[in-house]
């Protein structure tokens, strides 16, 4: 078992009165206890919380004025173990649930059929964890790790395209080859203590075998660290912060630290 101990603290100027959703607590889940949480959103006390997406995790509404500020402390305890691909086959498609078959298609930031060449012509003759496991790699081999003004709001095919992308564009990446492949595969915000530079990290998961295994092709967390804030078809929707309105960056910072 991994205890994290996680603090997030975010702060924006608002031009205008501003309605945010907010997503940054970690999800109380069978694998990840939530041993201490708190957060605190302000200046304003206007809060609302709502169920986050699949029922996995939570999110916040809040209306600001001027400025917004966050403040997220929490000690959890993760009871997961890192996932054997070798040893997992895939599920047919027949055999699918009906909570993963939305997770075979396309999505904003995930062209699924721009990957159908790249899946047949790397990955021959592989299928189930062990072809997971070779995308994970091929990602981690041939992408550079960075971000520039041209890529912030780049797809999957244009970052591959690219060879440069953060762990989202690694994800969204991922998660198209999975799901040309027929695995369905979802994105998933998380916490991890390994991170470089500090931030909020985002992997894939693929349903194998019956269930949701996390795996991070960047190559900077395990399952078995990551405390996981909730899950969507792509980073739309589990952004974790999303302004109905304008508002400009003041100061973000998150630390994750095995306690």
């Amino acid at each position: 078992m991994t205890i994290l101990q996680i603090s997030a603290d975010l702060s924006y100027r608002l031009p205008a009165p501003c309605t945010i959703l907010v997503q940054v607590e970690a999800a109380a889940t069978t694998d990840q206890i939530l041993t201490s949480s708190e957060i605190l959103v302000g200046p304003l006390d206007s809060k609302s919380v709502v169920s986050a997406h699949d029922g996995i995790g939570t999110r916040l509404w809040t209306t600001q004025q001027e400025k917004l500020t966050i403040s997220y402390n929490a000690q959890i305890a993760i009871d997961r173990a890192n996932p054997d691909f070798a040893a997992l086959p895939a599920t047919a498609l027949s055999d699918l649930p009906g909570h993963a078959v939305p997770y075979l298609f396309n999505s904003l930031y995930c062209s699924v059929n721009a990957f159908d060449q790249v899946v047949t012509g790397e990955f021959s003759g592989l299928s189930g964890g062990p072809l997971v496991a070779a995308m994970a790699a091929y990602i981690e081999q041939t992408m550079t790790y960075g971000s520039d003004a041209d890529n912030v709001h780049s797809n999957a095919e244009q970052c591959f395209a690219a060879r440069k992308g953060v762990c989202r564009d690694y994800a969204h990446i991922m998660i198209s080859m999975a799901r040309a492949a027929n695995i369905p595969a979802r994105f998933a915000s998380t916490y991890a203590p390994d991170v470089l530079p500090q931030d909020f990290h985002a992997v894939p998961e693929v349903f194998l075998d019956g269930f949701w295994h996390l795996i991070d092709p960047t190559g900077m967390a395990q399952a078995s660290d990551m405390a996981v804030i909730g899950i969507g078809r792509d980073a739309t929707d589990v952004s974790f912060l999303t302004a109905f309105g304008s508002m400009n960056m003041v100061e973000q910072r998150v630390s994750v630290a095995r306690a």
